[in-house]
């Protein structure tokens, strides 16, 4: 066993391991500071506390959050661009903002001590999934407006790695560097790293020849199947990260590469609560929901009680006191509802990925059927199967036709295809085509 196998378990920082009431007063302490920072800064919050007849002097207790109002993606658009900063724009040094592809874009910002809080929780993450100082950091998130590059970028040189900011795209060119840098870690959405392992197949090379150790993976949900189509197809341990723009970016939460049994959530900087995505109810620890954020440390955009929209439960910690976050099921706004039926994609890819001929790229792709909706799922076969894609097409369909009817209750039009024929993505893969909004 290496030297660095031998210390993974230790923490980067003592608080990761400080016991569960040193953890709730911290918590506490630093609520009160954000709910007093963000109603006497904001007028969104004042306005939106007054309403409710709530102030921050009511929390007196961690549970007493429950009494403020929520916040949403949609709150952050109608005060675009900087409605929502608790301080002076002269104070703000980066922002960041989604793609605005459903609408406006929701616009982020961070103070000095924001970027340096983010970089050190970044760091702490690359710590617990196996990252050493010294290692080479192969950086294939997307740079820009996105948060994933930066914030994987500035983790990994505060731990002391030697960054190669690739960014996404260039697929030949992220298998030469692969090679010729010798990277020990990656970090890059898995569906792209799929893309890149099909490069490297390509090319007759094998990757789990390659120097990777350790594949850093979020920005859109995945399943175990696929860590284990990844840690097969490199011979890594694929980890998950979870983050998101208007919490802070990367780095909320990540797994333990110990352990690899859900994402350990930084409760020292971000407080967790799952509710009733329907009711807003908050529902106790273990039970499914979505999962909701209050920040406790930012100071240039604080957000209490933001609704991420993911599915997830809260469970108790393991490698580290801070409670883990389930692996993200789905999306409350990527849910499909077919026939009556609500269907997550995660569920198909699931099913997908138990057939050992299919690959992991594929899009589903909904339409009307005169009043009735349709589903059709367009997977690849696996290239080493491909010369054989007539022979095997129609017991794959059928096969996962199916399965997809009886674990899931849809009925599915499905079609093989040819590897490269469904498009690859460089940042968050597109999952869903829903036809029926045309």
């Amino acid at each position: 066993m290496s030297k660095r196998e031998r210390d993974y378990g230790k923490p980067y920082e003592p608080i990761e391991t400080a016991s569960r009431d040193e953890i709730a007063a911290l918590q506490l302490e630093r609520m009160k500071k954000t709910l007093r920072h963000a109603y006497e800064n904001v007028p969104f919050y004042r306005e939106k506390f007054d309403a409710a007849g709530v102030h921050p002097d009511d929390l007196k207790d961690l549970s007493d959050l429950s009494k403020f109002p929520f916040t949403e993606k949609d709150d952050l658009r109608q005060n675009y661009p900087f409605g929502m900063f608790a301080v002076p724009r002269e104070q703000v040094v980066r922002v960041h903002a989604s793609s605005g592809t459903t609408g406006r874009p929701t616009v982020v910002g961070y103070t000095r001590n924001d970027i340096e809080t983010w970089a050190n929780l970044m760091a702490r993450s690359i710590w617990a999934a196996g990252g050493r100082p010294g290692d080479i950091a192969h950086n294939a998130y997307g740079y820009g407006l996105f948060t994933g590059g930066l914030g994987f970028h500035y983790g990994a040189e505060k731990l002391g790695c030697t960054v190669v900011p690739v960014s996404g795209g260039m697929t030949e060119r992220q298998v030469q560097l692969i090679l010729d840098f010798k990277p020990d870690l990656i970090m890059v959405t898995p569906s792209y790293l799929l893309a890149i392992a099909d490069e490297f197949d390509r090319r007759g090379i094998d990757p789990r020849e390659t120097s990777l150790r350790i594949g850093m993976h979020g920005a859109e949900p995945w399943t175990e199947e696929m860590r284990a189509e990844i840690e097969e197809r490199f011979g890594i341990d694929a980890i998950d990260f979870y983050g998101l723009s208007e919490v802070i970016g990367p780095g909320v939460s990540v797994e333990c590469i110990e352990t690899k049994d859900g994402l350990h959530i930084w409760e020292d900087h971000f407080y967790p609560e799952i509710i009733d995505p329907d009711t807003g109810e908050v529902l106790p620890d273990g039970e499914l929901g979505e999962l909701v954020f209050t920040t406790l440390t930012k100071e240039a955009f604080p957000v209490i009680r933001y609704r991420t929209r993911d599915l997830t439960r809260l469970l108790p910690g393991t490698a580290r006191t801070m409670r883990r976050m389930e692996k993200v099921r789905g999306r409350t706004d990527d849910m499909m509802i077919i026939r009556g039926v609500n269907v997550f994609p995660s569920q198909i890819e699931e099913l997908i990925l138990k057939d050992e001929r299919l690959s992991p790229h594929y899009v589903l792709e909904l339409s009307r059927e005169g009043p009735l909706d349709r589903l059709d799922v367009h997977v690849e076969i696996k290239p080493q199967l491909e010369s054989e894609l007539e022979t095997l097409a129609e017991d794959c369909a059928k096969r996962l036709q199916h399965n997809i009817k009886n674990y899931i209750g849809v009925s599915t039009i499905v079609h093989i295809r040819r590897v490269g024929e469904i498009e690859r993505s460089m940042g968050k893969a597109k999952r869903v085509i829903d036809k029926r909004k045309l």
